[in-house]
């Protein structure tokens, strides 16, 4: 059988022992080494392969943050699952964007085998991410979506500056020299990207965002 070797990077050794018994007890899962800071796991890769790196977030010296960046661009072949108790949406925001496998709470973790499950998600390729951290990341997500402004073209713009000056489709259409049927098209594409019903509503909206 082909085992998984895992490295656990934590500072407190009672969490690293704490975790290796709770790995021991899996045929498919090897530890590797327990190391305890970002600078110790980086030297270890030096000699010690691993499949997935068990990593904290909060540690003196190299932090979990950018140690998973170094692993990202040193080791991109290594999984990186985080363990810690530091689930800010900050943080999870950092991590996702570095490229991280999976993460899951320290409270979680070792619960009802939530640990080797993901250790084996991850070292085959998928994500795996504790349920409480899924649902920040799709705050993350949403609020993300919330701020971002539509992609509109520049007729599109000159259309909605237009309208602002309280102008009807013929007169738009006569200012910039295109058919009225075209102006509504446009208009129609703009209530579609942004999410409105009607031409106040367009002029409203570019208001309060200033993309005009």
């Amino acid at each position: 059988m082909t085992k998984i070797n895992v490295i656990i990077v934590d500072d407190l050794m009672i969490t690293r022992l704490g975790m290796k018994a709770i790995l021991e007890k899996e045929k498919d899962i090897r530890v590797a080494a327990l190391v305890e800071s970002g600078e110790q796991l980086l030297a270890k890769l030096k000699t010690t392969p691993a499949d997935v790196v068990l990593l904290d977030i909060i540690m003196p010296g190299l932090g979990g943050i950018e140690t998973a960046r170094r692993l990202r661009s040193d080791y991109p072949a290594v999984k990186i699952l985080v363990l810690s108790s530091e689930n800010s949406s900050n943080t999870i925001r950092e991590l996702t964007e570095i490229g991280i496998e999976g993460f899951i709470s320290k409270q979680k973790g070792g619960e009802d085998d939530e640990l080797a499950k993901a250790i084996r998600a991850v070292a085959c390729g998928l994500e795996y991410f504790g349920k409480d951290i899924t649902e920040i990341i799709y705050s993350i997500y949403v609020a993300k979506k919330q701020t971002e402004q539509p992609i509109l073209t520049n007729m599109e713009l000159k259309i909605i500056n237009l309208c602002r000056e309280g102008l009807s489709s013929k007169l738009v259409a006569d200012r910039l020299h295109i058919a009225v049927r075209t102006v509504d098209t446009h208009k129609t594409n703009i209530f579609r990207k942004l999410g409105i019903n009607n031409t106040l509503e367009m002029v409203n909206y570019a208001l309060k965002t200033g993309i005009i």
